[in-house]
């Protein structure tokens, strides 16, 4: 894997090209919440491509404090792409054009009783971001190379569970799933041009609630 992925045009189409090749999974949502998560490819700062990570809020109701990307539950008669750059918008202050969703990955069931699509927009170069306070404590923006560091992701094995536990270490912690099988397929998929699989890989036991 290269060691840089530049942000420009030529990025923005293999990305693209990747999405339009891979046939995605959708899963039966009956008896699920839907709701829509953003792999946000951006400037790092440098010119190089990332990713929009965020950490939630401590005061938010449900998984407080923990890492995520800008996401949500769908509103009534939302899609997928409107839901995910609605939350953009309304977790970082980034209003993207419809014509900045690039695809999308397999739906990832949770633990906890939702349906997770995991939209792929364009952000490009020069943005700038701010946190809305109310759910987001912080915004990292995570280069690409991270995704492909030595030993990443790692499979561990639970006893409550006989399909693997998926981490990703990054930005000096361990994210783990859906975060981190979203982060990983995208990785597979859009960066490798891979067609791998992740709704078989496990949530850590915490994230079942």
């Amino acid at each position: 894997m290269p060691d840089a992925f530049p942000i420009n045009a030529a990025l923005r189409e293999a990305i693209t090209n990747r999405l339009d090749g891979f046939e995605r999974l959708e899963h039966n949502h009956e008896g699920l919440k839907r709701a829509a998560v953003t792999m946000t490819v951006i400037d790092d700062g440098k010119g190089q491509g990332a990713f929009i990570l965020t950490k939630r809020a401590p005061r938010m109701n449900r998984h407080a404090g923990q890492w995520a990307l800008p996401g949500g539950r769908l509103d009534p008669g939302e899609t997928p792409e409107e839901a995910a750059l609605r939350e953009l918008e309304e977790e970082v202050n980034l209003t993207l054009p419809s014509e900045a969703v690039l695809g999308c990955l397999d739906d990832y069931p949770t633990r906890s009783g939702y349906l997770i699509t995991p939209v792929v927009v364009w952000a490009g170069e020069s943005v700038d971001l701010t946190a809305n306070p109310d759910e987001v404590a912080s915004i990292h923006r995570i280069a690409f190379p991270v995704l492909f560091a030595p030993g990443s992701p790692e499979f561990v094995s639970i006893p409550e569970s006989d399909r693997p536990v998926i981490r990703m270490p990054i930005a000096g912690t361990k994210i783990h799933a859906p975060t981190a099988a979203v982060i990983y397929q995208f990785r597979e998929v859009a960066l490798a041009g891979k067609a791998t699989r992740v709704s078989h890989l496990e949530q850590p036991v915490f994230a079942w609630r």
